[in-house]
């Protein structure tokens, strides 16, 4: 699903302008994203967690060149959903009918 898919959806859902829900949505990430990028998790209750995930410094080998590097330890954002809506897809009628065609 894309984000102009998105807007439709919520668009027809709740009668509001597309550009009003384009900015909001827009709004959204960006503030998501200057508070991952100052070290803050995200917290969405019923939803999920944004969440920070430290990586360790490890040795790394390039297989072709037969050499080793150092990655610097480094962090990655990273979703966690919450146990209801992990659930939710768990138990999908529609996924478990991609899964078997």
């Amino acid at each position: 699903m894309t984000k102009a898919e998105i807007v439709n959806e919520i668009a027809i859902r709740t009668g509001l302008e597309r550009t009003a829900i384009t900015d909001t949505i827009d709004n959204f990430f960006v503030v998501v994203k200057r508070s991952m990028i100052e070290g803050n998790n995200i917290y969405l209750r019923g939803f999920g967690t944004f969440e920070l995930k430290e990586r360790k410094t490890k040795v790394a080998r390039n297989i072709k060149k037969n050499t080793s590097l150092v990655v610097p330890a480094h962090f990655v954002a990273r979703f966690k959903p919450s146990k209801d809506f992990a659930i939710n897809v768990k138990e999908s009628d529609v996924l478990m009918k991609k899964i078997t065609n």
